[in-house]
């Protein structure tokens, strides 16, 4: 038979012949006997089921089978379960190489996000901004492009491959965040925040797919941990660097310096930073044998990755808009999808609404200077960093211990239990700091109850990433595109009304509001995925049924 036109839609997965979910990697026998001996190409010829996903939505397995044992299809996927080519096999040295790589992309554009708050009034006085709305604008736009890039370059990682994307977009980023520090105008300065911010947001969007690629559930916990620190940590400890930058320099220093450090992590990125996608490395697999085939005699044979479906066409344009649409898809028809994006918004939006308090709150009760307002960020990162390693240690050993308290079956749910006391801490950290600054107590409290909001705010963050990431393992990169949507958008509004709500009601009663608000929605959201999560799950087409 000819060979035919080949999609790298991770959505044509197929079914074990069994029925089965097997781990990754494990090869259906059928498939393997099936297909012994059949081709001189290589060991590529394997079963359907190896190196897939857990638990993902696979094709017909009777056309799985049919496959496996016709002469005219080569089924390329892993040359077995210990294949060193598969990213779920590499040496662990190499995976926390990548893992570290990622989490650096992912802390210097959050970096570059904040960095510039202390320097907000500088920028106003050079571009003659006199509205405290368009001051907090020049902070927030690039929150804003966060919100929609993950919606174009998380598809196009699960089209191309994760390296490609993040490298591109790091560099995209790198260009247009050295412009901002030659703006001349508002207008140009809005534009370049803009375009740097979406060229920032592709570890948000990629990140923790690379980190799906390369470990199982039950291993990811600590890797995750470390990635999902960078995106809150970044904007904690970028404000006291841009503090001391904007007293001792000027405003453009502080984009300077941002796209100094964000070109040598794009040198570490190219240096150890391998693609990582199962479909697009099965996909460079087959483009090889197909060349080989060219100079060989005899009929042409269809050649495919487990990830495709026989005979299946698509063009390049139809692949494109499939995958671009795939975000607003998930979040129109998935209800987890749309309650983690509800409250990780909410989220998102206080930690970008402290950030964008904490110069006016020092700067007019307590009276100190750019540089010292900068130091008080260290509270924030400290409570962040804290929690942070102690959750890290926790993910995994908790997901472990329920997994074996429900017969070995691991779940999506058993990453909760870590998130439900971050619900309790951002609502007694917002009290704290709002009230100690409505009563002019001690600067410390307020420190400390930045702190408490930091904590709980990397607790919720990286169990509902690792939480969105186990259930949809395939799509990981569009699902958390979709989610990055929304708490983005928030990160972007939230602090252009802090002024004036702050303005009209205090630090105090303004802080109250947002504490009733986080126990409203943390507390009844994180009951309702753990009770009726995996019954969501079930009824859903894309995530993970067990």
């Amino acid at each position: 038979m000819s060979s035919t036109a080949h999609s790298n839609d991770p959505s044509t997965l197929v079914q074990n012949p069994n029925g089965a979910v097997l781990p990754p990697g494990e090869p259906t026998h059928e498939a393997v006997r099936a297909g012994s001996g059949r081709s001189s190409m290589s060991g590529t010829i394997t079963s359907e089921k190896n190196g897939l996903p857990e638990g993902e939505k696979k094709d017909d397995p009777k056309n799985a089978k049919d496959d496996a044992q016709d002469d005219d299809v080569i089924v390329v996927g892993w040359d077995g379960p210990d294949d060193p080519a598969n990213p779920r096999n590499w040496p662990l040295k190499r995976k926390w190489t990548v893992a570290l790589t990622v989490s650096s992309y992912t802390f210097i554009s959050p970096i570059a996000s904040s960095m510039v708050a202390p320097a907000a009034s500088q920028i106003a006085e050079a571009f003659n901004i006199h509205h405290s709305f368009e001051g907090n604008l020049t902070i927030s736009i690039f929150v804003l492009a966060y919100a929609f890039g993950p919606l174009i370059l998380g598809p196009l990682s699960e089209l191309f491959g994760r390296a490609r994307v993040l490298q591109a977009a790091n560099f995209f980023f790198f260009v247009w965040n050295l412009a901002c520090g030659f703006a001349q105008n508002e207008a140009e300065l809005m534009v370049f925040r803009f375009l740097s911010g979406f060229g920032g947001s592709a570890p948000l969007a990629c990140g923790g797919a690379v980190l799906s690629d390369m470990w199982a559930p039950e291993e990811r916990g600590q890797a995750i941990a470390v990635y999902s620190l960078a995106p809150l940590l970044g904007p904690a400890i970028g404000p006291v660097a841009g503090g001391w930058i904007a007293e001792r320099s000027t405003w453009r220093w502080v984009f300077w310096s941002t796209s100094i450090a964000a070109g040598l992590v794009g040198i570490l990125g190219v240096l150890t930073l391998p693609e990582t996608f199962a479909p697009a490395l099965l996909q460079r697999k087959a483009e090889k044998i197909r060349k080989q085939m060219d100079v060989e005699k005899g009929p042409a044979k269809e050649v495919r990755t487990i990830f495709q479906k026989s005979g299946q066409t698509k063009t390049f344009k139809e692949l494109i808009v499939v995958s671009l649409f795939r975000p607003f898809i998930l979040f129109a028809k998935e209800p987890i999808i749309q309650l983690v994006s509800l409250y990780l918004a909410f989220i998102y939006g206080v930690i970008y609404l402290v950030i964008a308090t904490i110069p006016p709150v020092f700067a007019n009760v307590y009276h100190e200077r750019p540089g010292y307002i900068g130091l008080h960020y260290i509270s924030l990162g400290l409570g962040l960093f804290i929690a942070s390693q102690a959750n890290a240690r926790m993910l995994d050993k908790v997901y472990v211990a329920l997994k074996k308290r429900n017969n070995g079956q691991g779940e999506p749910e058993f990453r909760l239990p870590t998130v439900m006391p971050g619900t309790i801490l951002i609502p007694i950290g917002l009290l704290m700091s709002g009230w100690g600054a409505q009563e002019h107590v001690h600067w410390i409290v307020p420190d400390i109850g930045y702190a408490i909001i930091g904590a709980g705010m990397v607790l919720i963050f990286q169990g509902m990433q690792t939480y969105v990431i186990d259930s949809f393992t395939v799509y990981a990169a569009s699902a958390l595109a979709a989610v990055s949507f929304f708490r983005s958008m928030a990160g972007f509004g939230f602090p252009l009304f802090a002024p004036a709500m702050f303005s009209a009601l205090g630090y105090g009663k303004g802080n109250t509001i947002l504490a009733a608000c986080a126990v409203a929605v943390g507390c009844p959201a994180m009951w309702l995925f753990w009770t009726y999560g995996k019954k969501i799950r079930g009824m859903s087409a894309h995530a993970r049924k067990q």
